[in-house]
């Protein structure tokens, strides 16, 4: 018997639990709120804020404001100097370092022992549960998997704490007998430097049987490309026969599916989006029919939600899971077990379905154009390209944009700086593509464009290959989870873009 064949009884009982989603949502939240709020009641937190006293969901959201990383810094702090009982029971040593914010280069988000536990290692394995219900001659387990990982370091020089990417923390803290089917080796796993990480962990799979792929699209592309330069093969196939499943989350998968099925152009690879990011699990795509993810919520995790029209205000309604609907853009907000309370994380997200909850992720709060009141997010900048791509034969590897206020000539557009895999004979044809597929998926923006009187057609520009990797590089982000910022509302990252594309236009340095 395989060892696929002999855990599939122990994953279909947990499927059976995951069907309850549908018809119990509220009260797993609720469960999940009283748990997390008995485990915090004497923790500095709690204490401030009377959790011994708070029996209900409304007792508590009545008491315990919103949170931005900003207002928690100061107790994520003390917990990263060794402080007990700030946030969360006992002494938090491991720290995900995420992308910035206004004040700060880096944000750290405390991760628990029981939010290791509960949340992520918990989705990691229900993303295995859900896709092997679905693809039930899965041999998935009977190879090697294919894991990219970023790197960590030591937290203030405290014994046993760390701060890194959270793929780091997860790869330090994995189950050993994880590790007797994983690939690359944990030491090239966390090594810090990309490209000399790319190209061990090539080597070390180049010969396995790799059955599964798991890492965010950009990165995990760049690997499976040095894999064909090892191996000389034609497709990816060739290196790895049983190849059956990408496992993909960090960014959209939009501008990478393309590019991944002329490298795996096999009728049995399958691709499955999972929402982890550093703060907590929080989706997995359960039907591959529908791109949609299944919202988890019996993990250690509380959700609400701000409707996007109301967020920045002073005092915006402030959501419970059950009371969402269907086709709103919502800013998300958790409560978690490594003490995130009432965290506004930055994500929004559109539930296209309440029963059970599944949604889209549509951007980030600050990842959005709405320079003119065309209010353009991700998720309209995502389905634009894909139309673009489809009707001019491109296909888009990395791309920001920005609007231009005004030019010489009294005119306000939208400037996108891409990067292509595949070039369209005519990239301006493909402006025109991508501004009309704009102005379909969006009637703010269609409004602003009617006749050219607000905004002008959009304005492409072609970056050199390697751009955004080298503008990354420049930075130190290099790899892991890092990402460009898709959209802006002020101009700050494409300007530095655009400055090393000029460079290397003219014939100087890249760097």
């Amino acid at each position: 018997m395989s060892i696929t064949s002999a855990i599939r009884p122990l994953f279909e009982r947990r499927y059976r639990q995951l069907e309850i989603y549908a018809t119990q949502a509220e009260l797993l939240q609720r469960q999940v709120l009283q748990e997390l709020v008995k485990a915090a009641r004497d923790t500095d937190w709690g204490h401030q804020y009377n959790y011994g006293a708070l029996g209900s969901y409304e007792a508590w959201s009545r008491q315990v404001p919103l949170s931005t990383y900003e207002e928690l810094k100061g107790y994520i702090d003390r917990m990263r100097h060794g402080e007990k009982d700030v946030l969360w029971p006992g002494r938090v040593r491991w720290f995900a370092k995420s992308s910035g914010t206004t004040n700060d280069k880096s944000k750290f988000i405390p991760v628990s022992p029981k939010g290791l536990k509960d949340t992520h290692y918990a989705g990691g394995t229900d993303a295995v549960v859900t896709y092997m219900h679905h693809y039930p001659d899965s041999r998935v387990l009977d190879g090697r998997a294919l894991i990219l990982g970023g790197s960590h370091a030591p937290n203030y020089n405290l014994k046993h704490s760390l701060v890194g990417d959270l793929s780091a923390i997860l790869i330090e803290n994995i189950n050993p007998l994880v590790n007797l089917i994983r690939v690359p080796r944990k030491q090239t796993a966390l090594l810090s430097d990309f490209e000399l990480k790319r190209d061990r962990i090539a080597h070390e799979a180049l010969h396995k049987d790799v059955r599964s792929i798991s890492g965010v699209p950009s990165w995990m592309l760049s690997v499976l490309n040095r894999v064909m330069e090892l191996s000389g093969a034609e497709q990816l196939t060739d290196v790895w026969p049983h190849l059956e499943v990408f496992w993909h989350g960090g960014v959209a998968f939009t501008p990478y599916r393309e590019q991944y099925k002329r490298l795996i152009p096999s009728a049995q690879m399958h691709y499955q989006e999972t929402y982890n990011a550093s703060e907590g699990f929080f989706g997995i795509q359960d039907d591959p029919a529908d791109p949609s993810m299944l919202l988890m919520i019996d993990y250690g995790v509380f959700y609400e939600f701000i409707p996007m029209d109301e967020f920045g205000k002073e005092h915006p309604t402030i959501l419970p899971l059950w009371a969402v609907e269907t086709g709103r853009n919502y800013a998300m907000v958790i409560s978690t077990s490594s003490g995130l309370w009432r965290y506004e994380i930055g994500d929004t997200v559109r539930f296209t379905s309440t029963s059970p909850y599944k949604f889209v992720i549509t951007g980030r709060t600050k990842f959005f154009i709405n320079a003119f009141g065309e209010e353009l997010i991700v998720d309209n900048a995502e389905r634009g390209l894909e139309a673009a791509c489809r009707q001019t034969g491109a296909s888009v590897l990395e791309y920001t944009a920005a609007p231009v206020f005004m030019d010489e000539h009294g005119h306000c557009r939208h400037q996108w700086l891409i990067e292509f895999a595949q070039a369209p004979a005519d990239t301006e044809a493909f402006a025109d593509a991508l501004d009309k597929a704009l102005q379909q998926v969006n009637s703010d923006y269609e409004a602003k464009r009617f006749k050219d009187i607000t905004l002008q057609r959009l304005q492409l520009i072609q970056a050199r290959p390697g751009l955004f990797n080298d503008w990354l590089k420049s930075r130190g982000k290099l790899g892991g989870q890092h990402k460009v910022p898709r959209l802006s509302n002020q101009r700050d990252t494409i300007e530095q873009l655009l400055a090393m594309n000029e460079r290397a236009a003219s014939g100087e340095s890249k760097e």
